[in-house]
């Protein structure tokens, strides 16, 4: 089985490097079998990642989260699962370009830096903190969208406004679908979030005898949840849209980077536990 992970380990890389390809090939030239092709890439570069990380989870018997080439590894998968949700929903497939490169960066980075760790502590081998991690990486991988589209917006709005009609304005959505897949991508998130959250408050108390709600990764991760519990209320309570919802979106983003790496760095807690 091991071979089979080493073979699929560096195998991911090359998927990912087609499927981007495709997907950028499409956008500078838009045909109906690239955009067919893109889809079944994309499809057949999740199930081989799924397949991939089921493997290393049997053989090594925790899931791929003890260091950090390996939650570069799922959180690739985690964006690009998060991302096909989002197309499927929305049934556009024009913005993948500018997502989909991330996930083929982190997973280059964890091929060429990945180790077989069998010898772990109990706690990483829960189930539970697997799941956990994972919602919470797939609930940041949507907030980073909804930036994503958020700054597209804009880029748009810009060129509209100067009147500037190029490659840009040919092959991204209009205003209105890029608001609605930053929104999108911010519900996404926000479940996902809220997901991550209520495993971990559960969890906790089974993981430690003495639990510390008081954890500042926790305490982070419920003021991003709070912040974009906010702005979801307000796009469908007081029918906010356009530039307002989209800087919240980048706000929020910011926030989210600064709690997960600023906070996570300078403070600690029971999630530095590895």
């Amino acid at each position: 089985m091991i071979n089979m992970i080493h073979t699929l380990n560096n195998f991911l890389p090359f998927i990912y490097g087609l499927t981007f390809l495709f997907y950028l090939l499409d956008f500078f030239n838009s045909k109906k079998e690239l955009s067919t092709a893109k889809r079944l890439f994309l499809f057949f570069t999740i199930l081989i990642h799924f397949f991939y990380l089921l493997l290393r989870t049997i053989e090594f018997n925790h899931t791929p989260i003890t260091t950090v080439f390996e939650i570069f590894t799922l959180l690739a998968f985690a964006i690009t699962v998060s991302y096909y949700i989002i197309e499927l929903v929305t049934e556009i497939r024009s913005t993948g370009t500018f997502i989909l490169f991330l996930p083929l960066i982190f997973q280059i980075v964890s091929t060429l830096n990945i180790k077989d760790l069998i010898e772990v502590k109990d706690i990483l081998r829960s189930p539970f903190l697997g799941i956990h991690v994972f919602t919470a990486l797939t609930g940041y991988a949507g907030i980073t969208f909804s930036a994503i589209y958020g700054i597209l917006f804009l880029t748009l709005y810009n060129q509209i406004k100067k009147q500037k009609y190029g490659l840009i304005f040919d092959r991204l959505p209009n205003l209105e679908i890029l608001e609605y897949l930053s929104q999108v991508s911010a519900l996404v998130g926000f479940i996902m979030l809220t997901i991550a959250i209520v495993i971990g408050i559960i969890w906790l108390p089974q993981a430690f005898t003495e639990p510390k709600y008081f954890d500042p990764k926790l305490i982070a991760t419920i003021f991003v949840w709070l912040f974009y519990a906010f702005g979801l209320t307000g796009k469908w309570l007081f029918k906010w849209s356009g530039r307002k919802i989209v800087y919240l979106s980048l706000t929020g983003f910011i926030i989210s980077l600064f709690s997960m790496s600023v906070l996570n760095l300078v403070l600690t807690g029971f999630h530095k536990f590895f």
